[in-house]
């Protein structure tokens, strides 16, 4: 007994994929918050009442690096988006989210050159 099932993996295959997950991230980023081309994810500690809790702070940015007007439900939903869209990134660092080239990029600040 054969199957015609073939799992391809070629970098091809690979690159429509990312086109494809790309493509439906910026449409959905873009009916939470039209505009938004960038998705900035910042993983903060809060002391409230003598007591740490976690945060996160989201921006949501232009093409030109401009924020977006949105209300608080709409970066809590563009967070939860990225989030359900590549559960595999490690959250609990700073990321910038590219809608345009759908690239997801660590964002945490780094000691310029010079110094180290």
């Amino acid at each position: 007994m054969t199957t015609n099932q073939t799992t391809d993996t070629s970098p091809a295959t690979d690159a429509e994929k990312r086109r494809t997950l790309a493509g439906i991230i910026a449409r959905q980023l873009d009916q939470i918050a039209p505009g938004t081309a960038r998705v900035r994810t910042v993983p903060v500690a809060v002391e409230l009442d003598d007591e740490q809790h976690r945060k996160v702070w989201v921006s949501l940015d232009d093409a030109l690096g401009h924020p977006i007007s949105a209300d608080r439900a709409a970066h809590r939903a563009a967070r939860g988006l990225l989030r359900r869209m590549l559960p595999d990134a490690d959250w609990s660092r700073p990321h910038v989210y590219d809608a345009i080239t759908g690239e997801l990029t660590d964002d945490a600040p780094t000691m310029p050159e010079e110094l180290l």
